[in-house]
């Protein structure tokens, strides 16, 4: 059974233009086989996807398909694949009608969900004292 989360990002591809859907799907299973544990929702009226805190959203523009944040070290590990992508500090577009890089899309949704599970507060019981 879909989450809410789950069926708002179907909706959202759905309601997007027919020629950017494809990408859209595309992006959407990268981001779910680099993190599948990540949860699925809809953020600022964008797909977004939750893995120890903000992991990663997409969005559909005009020319091209948005993913964002870029912010940790996947910007320095992969700097020479992203640069014809990068936008802005935070911003990969990906033109319409060419095709993603899904290789690179995995890799850096793989290293901002290891560098938020890294961060995340212990799991550990505290002792009492």
């Amino acid at each position: 059974m879909a989450t809410a989360g789950e069926r708002a990002v179907d909706a959202y591809i759905k309601a997007a233009p027919k020629t950017v859907q494809p990408m859209l799907r595309d992006l959407r299973q990268a981001i779910k086989a680099a993190a599948p544990k990540a949860e699925e929702k809809l953020s600022y009226g964008m797909p977004f996807y939750v893995y120890h805190g903000r992991l990663i959203y997409f969005a559909a523009h005009r020319n091209h398909v948005g993913m964002y944040p870029i912010i940790g070290r996947e910007k320095d590990l992969y700097a020479k694949e992203l640069k014809p992508y990068l936008a802005a500090k935070a911003t990969l577009q990906f033109p319409i009608g060419q095709p993603l890089p899904i290789a690179l899309v995995k890799k850096v949704v793989k290293q901002r969900a290891r560098e938020n599970g890294a961060n995340r507060p212990s799991e550990r019981p505290r002792r009492a004292g």
